[in-house]
């Protein structure tokens, strides 16, 4: 379950990377959640986005799908 400070961790990550065009940004995104939060992080992450992703900016979503 994804908590409340990981999606305001998550849309601050977005925040920084929203000035570039969208898929340098989304790309941007997913290699931040990639390098600095733990797998199981970001298979949380994944869960929440599958089940709506209540709360999370759009970017942050896309970014979503590139996770491995």
């Amino acid at each position: 379950m994804v908590t409340a400070t990981q999606v305001r961790m998550a849309n601050d990550i977005a925040a920084q990377f929203a000035y570039l065009e969208h898929d340098k940004a989304v790309a941007g995104i997913a290699a931040h959640l990639t390098s600095f939060w733990d797998p199981r992080m970001r298979s949380q992450l994944r869960e929440h986005v599958a089940s709506g992703g209540e709360g999370l900016d759009a970017l942050v979503i896309d970014a979503v799908a590139l996770l491995t």
